[in-house]
C-alpha cells in the first residue's frame, strides 16, 4: 500500500498548483482542519491546564463518528425519524464500531466526552426532513443525550461535557451561530422536537435531556483563538496557520471572493 499512499501524497500535494487533478477545497476544508488542529492538541501534555480541545492521556479522538438519535425512525416509512448524526470531531472515552462502523459507543466509566462541529463559511443546517426546526446544533446535544442514556451515564459524573462549534472569527463576530447556541433556543428546539412524538419521548427529555442541557458547555470557538493558542505551546503551529490560510482562500463565499 506505500506506492498508492505515496501517489495520493503528491495528488494532494499539488492540488493547489497548476499541475492539480482535484480541487484545492478537498483538501482545504473544515473536516481537515479540525483533524490537524486536533490532532495537535492530542500531541501536547497540558497537564492540569483545561481547555475544551483538550485530549487527556486516557482520552482519544474521532473524526466523522456516529452518535444515535433518541427520535430514530420506530418502523418503515417513519413520518417522524431521523438517521443517525455524523460528528465532525468527538473527544473522550469511547468505542468506535458495533452494527455499523462508525458507531459511538461511550465506556461505562467515561467522565470525558467532547462533540465539535468545523464550519469555515457555511451555516448551523436548519432542520431534518420530519423536523425543518430542528437544527445542526439542537441535533447534536440532543444526540449526545441520548449517547449518555445509552451508556447509562449521568451527566453531573463528567469533568468535561461539551459541545463546540469551530469556525472563523470573523463569522462568530457576526454571530452567525448565537441563535442556534443560546441555552434557551437549545431546550425550546428540543422540546418541541418531543412534542411530534405524543408524550413518549417526555421521559427522555426530562431524565436525560434536561440534565445533559443543564451540564453542558456549549460556545462557538474561533481557529484564530486555537491558532493562538498552541503557538504558545507548539513550535510547528506555523504549518497550521497556513494550512487555515489556505481553507480561508478556497472556501470564501464567491461573491466574497470576488469583491
Amino acid at each position: 500500500m506505500d506506492t498508492i499512499f505515496r501517489q495520493i501524497e503528491t495528488l494532494l500535494k499539488h492540488c493547489d498548483t497548476t499541475l492539480s487533478c482535484l480541487p484545492p477545497a478537498l483538501l482545504y476544508n473544515e473536516g481537515w482542519m479540525l483533524r490537524a488542529t486536533v490532532d495537535r492538541f492530542a500531541s501536547l501534555d497540558l497537564g492540569s491546564e483545561r481547555h475544551p480541545l483538550a485530549v487527556p492521556a486516557n482520552c482519544r479522538w474521532y473524526s466523522e463518528a456516529l452518535l444515535p438519535s433518541a427520535f430514530l425512525p420506530e418502523s418503515r416509512g417513519d413520518s417522524r425519524g431521523e438517521s443517525w448524526t455524523h460528528a465532525d470531531g468527538v473527544i473522550g472515552q469511547f468505542d468506535i464500531g458495533g452494527g455499523t462502523k462508525g458507531d459511538l459507543t461511550l465506556h461505562r466509566d467515561a467522565t470525558h466526552f467532547v462533540v465539535l462541529e468545523a464550519k469555515m463559511f457555511s451555516k448551523l443546517s436548519s432542520g431534518v426532513k420530519h423536523a425543518s426546526h430542528f437544527n445542526q446544533a439542537a441535533r447534536n446535544v440532543a444526540c449526545m443525550a441520548e449517547v449518555l442514556k445509552r451508556a447509562g451515564r449521568r451527566p453531573a459524573e463528567f469533568s468535561a461535557l461539551g459541545f463546540y462549534v469551530l469556525a472563523p472569527a470573523s463569522q462568530i463576530e457576526q454571530s452567525v451561530f448565537a441563535d442556534y447556541l443560546g441555552s434557551d433556543a437549545l431546550r425550546r428546539t428540543v422540546e418541541k422536537r418531543v412534542s411530534q412524538y405524543g408524550g413518549t419521548r417526555d421521559t427522555w427529555f426530562r431524565e436525560w435531556f434536561l440534565p445533559t442541557h443543564e451540564k453542558l458547555d456549549v460556545k462557538a470557538i474561533s481557529w484564530e483563538e486555537l491558532i493562538s493558542f498552541l503557538a504558545k505551546r507548539d513550535d510547528e503551529t506555523e504549518e497550521l496557520r497556513g494550512f487555515y490560510g489556505r481553507c480561508l482562500e478556497f472556501n470564501r463565499p464567491r461573491e466574497e471572493s470576488e469583491a
